[in-house]
């Protein structure tokens, strides 16, 4: 996972990274979620950080809001100054650059910053969440979202059909389109192979970067929308029947079932860092 490749070269990866984490209580009085510790030295942002620089994605924004300052100090010293990763473009855009200071939402984020997403006039934005644990080479996702002609694509893990209701749950067909979509739905929709499992969103999106454009500005003359890719983008979408799609995670051969981790809570930080230090599973 070291090239690029005319796809990636024609992508800009935006790291979502301005979150309270609220739910991991006293971790996060001072500093936000994606620069909580893990495996060291090492901050939750890593992750997906080197998955874009592993998959030969060069340029990278990352938007701040929430106790950003130890997030930028760990990406200046750690992504600006180390020599491998001096080919990738990393900047911060922090909430405080624009009025009213601060981002509504995550598809806010992006609309916020927009000229500098499109700076240098790629094909398709890949967004990130900067607090997942995981290893994804984004390339075959990237070839996926071409390959099927896809406005938005949405990589999707499966999960144990107990833990879905604190997830977005998708339903999906056999070509891999997108039917439905609930967040954090009380009663989720199984997976149409296995009903012990559902097919939960890893909150990674790549659009057709005009495409985005296009919804972005729509979202944001809505006065009912909460400005969320989550909440408001994909169910709309959906709803209007574009061109939505999965992409399932692929980790080990084992399709749809790769390991990937939301660390939001206490218990779900412990066991992602314990599982690393006792190393019962290779991530």
């Amino acid at each position: 996972m070291n090239h690029s490749t005319p796809l990636t070269a024609d992508t800009v990866a935006v790291v979502l990274a301005g979150g309270k984490g609220t739910r991991l209580a006293a971790l996060t009085r001072r500093e936000c979620k994606p620069a909580l510790p893990f495996g060291g030295s090492f901050r939750n942002i890593d992750f997906s950080l080197s998955n874009c620089v592993n998959s030969g994605i060069r340029q990278i924004g990352i938007a701040t809001q929430y106790k950003p300052e130890s997030l930028i100090r760990h990406i200046h010293r750690v992504w600006h100054d180390a020599g491998p990763h001096s080919r990738a473009s990393i900047t911060t855009w922090p909430s405080q650059l624009h009025s009213p200071g601060r981002y509504s939402g995550t598809a806010d984020a992006v609309y916020q910053n927009w000229n500098l997403v499109t700076s240098s006039n790629p094909r398709l934005v890949l967004i990130l969440a900067g607090d997942h644990i995981y290893k994804m080479d984004y390339r075959p996702m990237l070839t996926h979202h071409v390959k099927h002609g896809a406005d938005m694509t949405v990589a999707c893990v499966e999960i144990p059909i107990e833990e879905a209701s604190q997830f977005g749950v998708m339903s999906i067909d056999a070509t891999d389109r997108v039917l439905r979509f609930r967040e954090k739905p009380p009663l989720p929709e199984p997976a149409p192979d296995d009903p012990r499992r559902a097919v939960a969103s890893m909150g990674i999106y790549v659009f057709d970067s005009r495409f985005l454009s296009k919804v972005l500005r729509n979202d944001a003359d809505s006065s009912i929308s909460s400005h969320d890719f989550g909440r408001n983008i994909l169910p709309l979408l959906i709803e209007q029947r574009t061109n939505v799609f999965a992409y399932r995670f692929t980790d080990n051969d084992d399709v749809g079932k790769g390991y990937w981790r939301d660390v939001d809570t206490l218990s779900a930080y412990w066991t992602a860092y314990i599982t690393l230090t006792i190393g019962s599973k290779q991530i």
